[in-house]
Formats: C-alpha cells, structure tokens, sequence
C-alpha cells in the first residue's frame, strides 16, 4: 500500500472538490486510511479551491506539509503555478489546459502569464509536468464539465487501483444524467496518461 499525498487546486466551477470526494471515497473503499480537507475562497464567484487528500497505511492529518505533495493536480494552469512550492522534489504536477484570466489581469493591470512561464516555476520544484488536454477531451465526450474526471484519470495511472476500483465508485457517486460520460472523461483520462508514460 502506498501512501498518497495529493493536492488539488483550482478555481470555483471546475470541480476540485467533487474530484477530492470522489478520491477520498475510492481510497476508503479499497482499504487506504484517507485524511482529506478543502478551503474555498470566494469558490462561488470563481475563487481560488484547494482540496487536500491523503491515503496511506495510518495517515494522521488531513493537511499536506509544504515540500511533501506528490501529485500537485492543477485544474487551472497559473493555480497550478502558485502551488507549486508545495511539490516535493520528484513529485508530479498534472495541469489541465484550463485558464481563467482574473480580474486584474482582465482590466491590464497585471498581464497573465504564458504556459512557458509557469512552467518555468513548475521546472524549479520538478521535472515531471504533465499540460493534459482535458479541454479537449472532456467536450470530445459531450462532458465539458468533466474536466475533473479527466485529471482523475490521468492521477489512477500513477496510483495502484485498478481503473474499474475508480469506475466502480463513479457510478454509484455520480448522477445517471452525467455518469456514462463522466466515465468516458475518466478512462480517456487514464489513455492519456498510459500513452505519455509508456
């Protein structure tokens, strides 16, 4: 059993929390102890989301010590950037091709940065980035809220579940309306993942 430290941040809309309940109910289901804690600035009007979630054999608090995430999953590309202290050496960061320009970015105050530019302060906490085009693929199911289940897809491949733990889960949590494409979202999640580490 191997313990997870996961940190999920995002912006209000995109889901991060549904993604941490989902995960922290996979990792209690399949026998992990799972300690997980969200806080939600102003989520509702497009504020920062940070969720943390952690499995392991005996897991004692719910929040992740800066320098210890192993997964840092960016639903927005600059949160992705902000976070990016958290990272432990050799941790991952997953980053959904999403941008959310912020207000005083909008009224040219302050200009919003390029991919190449976070992914600059990605490369000073790790080289193992991965930009997911769960844009893309969460609208190719006909989902494009999904994006979240996409991420969660990528996440299973570096995890020891099987897919179907996930999937098993999903459609019992999710509603029938959203259920088979969230599902499609998750496994095409998981495909591209398989083909970017093989």
């Amino acid at each position: 059993m191997n313990n997870a430290n996961v940190l999920m941040v995002g912006v209000g809309g995109h889901g991060v929390i549904l993604a941490s309940d989902a995960m922290a109910e996979i990792g209690t289901i399949n026998g992990y102890d799972v300690k997980k804690t969200d806080s939600m600035g102003m989520a509702q009007r497009g504020g920062s989301v940070v969720s943390h979630v952690r499995w392991g054999e005996h897991v004692f608090a719910p929040m992740i010590k800066k320098g210890e995430v192993d997964f840092l999953m960016g639903f927005e590309e600059l949160e992705a950037a902000r976070w990016a202290p958290c990272l432990k050496s050799g941790g991952v960061a997953i980053v959904a091709d999403v941008v959310v320009i912020p207000i005083s970015a909008v009224s040219g105050k302050i200009p919003y940065p390029t991919w190449e530019q976070m992914r600059g302060i990605l490369e000073q906490y790790t080289d193992r980035i991965y930009l997911i085009p769960a844009t893309r693929i969460s609208r190719e199911v006909g989902n494009p809220r999904a994006v979240n289940m996409v991420m969660l897809g990528f996440l299973s491949a570096f995890l020891d579940l099987e897919r179907e733990a996930w999937t098993e889960t999903m459609r019992r949590r999710l509603p029938p309306k959203f259920m088979e494409s969230s599902i499609e979202a998750f496994n095409r999640g998981a495909d591209e993942a398989g083909a970017v580490l093989r």
